[in-house]
């Protein structure tokens, strides 16, 4: 089976449900694999038989265990977790997957597709990415609008020494790359069969490096996107015996982004007036440092922001400048790149960050700070992060991301680093 190929630029949640029709044959496909997207940009995976899928869980969803968007990084569940999220862990329940049929995938030996999640009683799971997501989606519509949106991660690969694939900076390169042409043939391959709809690919500016973009698409579609093609893309980098790494900072000095085009449309799909991209403009620089622990959830996230020279702390816009935390660009019908994340963020949280802060700049009719001026930073560590947590998202999920963010440091504080290694011998 091959993917039918994502569509290109906005939809709305009604015309993305419209679209989630049951496709004939399921019964005959050998394997579904049902995914969730966790807190940690990756998915919680059940694997079943395409007879019994068809026959009970097209209608009746399937269970997943609720302690699945609690869990560290490790899968288990943190000392810091907060009290008011102990219902997802104290009793390792579970939770009823409910397939979206937009998000139908071919990933090797499989038919994907990414499921919501609710409760047993059938409400919602406040804190699972994708729920989010969709209420931040919908309370945009509320205002009239509708986004578009592009995601670009860099990936690095390693050969089973460790070391990159490229030994020097390959920016742009076609010379230089061969070691890593074989894996990225066979990514190719997978993502042209999935249908994830490839808009470009080239050699970045790290050794190993690399970015494969996908076309612009409605927010739910890209995010699912970003992890299905980061799944696909490490499958075909194993099946070479190499790694494919989403590590912020792979060393000091060499991020790996998540950066966010987004642009906005009205619901008739006409481009949104360039006073009301400027508001939404202000209102994400003005809540950006507070929402930190969504661009930077790890300790590694903050090497990136410290060190990495195209991941800017100072909060400030430019046109067509990549020096800046905000690019606008696109000319006559502008967009925004959003560049805080990190290749280790979760997307649909990144998203949903971005539209939550957004609006509040649409809702009071914010102007942004002149070009090029600074209106402030990120926040250089966890504990100012932590510090200036926003509650934005709501709280659910501000106890979500503070709890995780605790265990993250908490776990960094606990380990003996190469670092640390060198800072005794040579002190001795």
């Amino acid at each position: 089976m091959t993917g039918s190929p994502r569509p290109v630029g906005p939809r709305s949640l009604a015309q993305r449900r419209e679209a989630a029709r049951v496709p004939d044959g399921l019964a005959d496909v050998g394997r579904v694999l049902l995914l969730v997207p966790d807190p940690h940009a990756r998915f919680a995976g059940v694997e079943l038989d395409g007879r019994f899928f068809a026959d009970g869980v097209v209608t009746g969803g399937y269970g997943v265990c609720s302690y699945v968007f609690v869990w560290d990084v490790h899968r288990d569940v943190p000392a810091t977790l907060d009290e008011s999220l102990r219902r997802y862990a104290d009793r390792f329940g579970d939770l009823r997957m409910r397939p979206d049929f937009a998000t139908l995938t071919p990933v090797p030996d499989a038919l994907a597709v990414v499921c919501d999640v609710e409760w047993p009683d059938g409400s919602a799971v406040d804190i699972a990415p994708r729920t989010v997501l969709t209420r931040q989606l919908a309370a945009l519509e509320e205002r009239g609008l509708v986004p578009s949106i592009g995601i670009e991660h860099e990936v690095t690969f390693r050969g089973p020494d460790g070391e990159p694939l490229t030994t020097q900076p390959v920016d742009y390169a076609l010379g230089g790359t061969e070691r890593l042409r074989p894996v990225l043939r066979t990514a190719a391959a997978l993502l042209d069969r999935a249908g994830l709809g490839v808009e470009s690919a080239r050699a970045e500016c790290h050794p190993g490096q690399y970015e494969i973009v996908l076309r612009h698409r409605d927010a739910l579609a890209a995010c699912d996107d970003a992890l299905l093609q980061q799944f696909l893309v490490r499958h075909a980098a194993a099946g070479h015996g190499v790694t494919a790494g989403y590590l912020a900072a792979e060393q000091t000095g060499r991020g790996s982004s998540g950066h966010v085009h987004l642009s906005l449309s009205t619901m008739d799909g006409q481009p949104v007036e360039r006073r009301r991209l400027n508001s939404f403009l202000a209102g994400v620089l003005r809540e950006a440092r507070a929402l930190t622990p969504i661009w930077a959830p790890t300790w590694n996230s903050y090497v990136r922001l410290r060190t990495g020279p195209f991941s800017p702390r100072v909060l400030r816009w430019g046109t067509d400048d990549r020096t800046a935390s905000v690019r606008v660009a696109g000319g006559d019908e502008p967009r925004l790149e959003f560049r805080f994340a990190g290749a280790d963020a979760q997307p649909h949280l990144v998203v949903a960050a971005l539209l939550a802060a957004g609006m509040t700049g649409l809702d009071e009719d914010l102007e942004p700070p002149p070009e090029g001026e600074s209106c402030g930073e990120l926040a250089g560590s966890p504990w100012e992060a932590l510090a200036g947590i926003s509650g934005l998202l709501g709280p659910e999920v501000t106890a979500q991301q503070t709890s995780l963010l605790r265990a993250e440091i908490d776990a960094g504080l606990e380990s003996v680093s190469d670092w640390q290694r060198d800072r005794a011998r040579s002190r001795s």
